[in-house]
């Protein structure tokens, strides 16, 4: 089984939609995204059975829609993250991880995978009908 653990806020701010003004709405709006693509789906060629969101800061309220799992942050998202991954690892799941930050990217255990927000995004706007492919 592949976990798909998607670090929020990161994913949020990879596209100039206004996003800074409403941290808290945009996040929302990205957990409802991830929540209609239902499960299983599949990323860059890897089947997600179960998504995990790490949630930080002023989003760290956002209601979890059925099917999602929140990881709310006490503090850093990237410390939330990393730890995430590795309770994950260490029972044996798969990981694909969803970020853009480098010095996150370099925490991960061993083997797991890692994506960028963009791809994430364009899989989820062609489910949603809103892209190529």
């Amino acid at each position: 089984m592949t976990v798909l653990l998607v670090d929020a806020a990161n994913v949020v701010g990879a596209r100039p939609d206004g996003w800074w003004r409403d941290r808290a709405g945009a996040t929302g709006r990205l957990l409802a995204r991830l929540a209609r693509a239902g499960l299983p789906f599949d990323v860059e060629g890897v089947g997600v059975e179960e998504v995990v969101v790490v949630v930080e800061g002023a989003a760290r309220g956002v209601t979890a829609p059925d099917g999602l799992r929140l990881v709310r942050a006490p503090g850093s998202g990237d410390d939330a993250l990393a730890a995430e991954a590795a309770a994950l690892a260490a029972t044996g799941r798969r990981v694909l991880a969803v970020t853009a930050d480098r010095g996150l990217r370099a925490r991960l255990p061993e083997g797991t995978e890692v994506t960028g927000p963009g791809r994430l995004l364009a899989v989820l706007d062609r489910m949603a009908g809103n892209g190529p492919g």
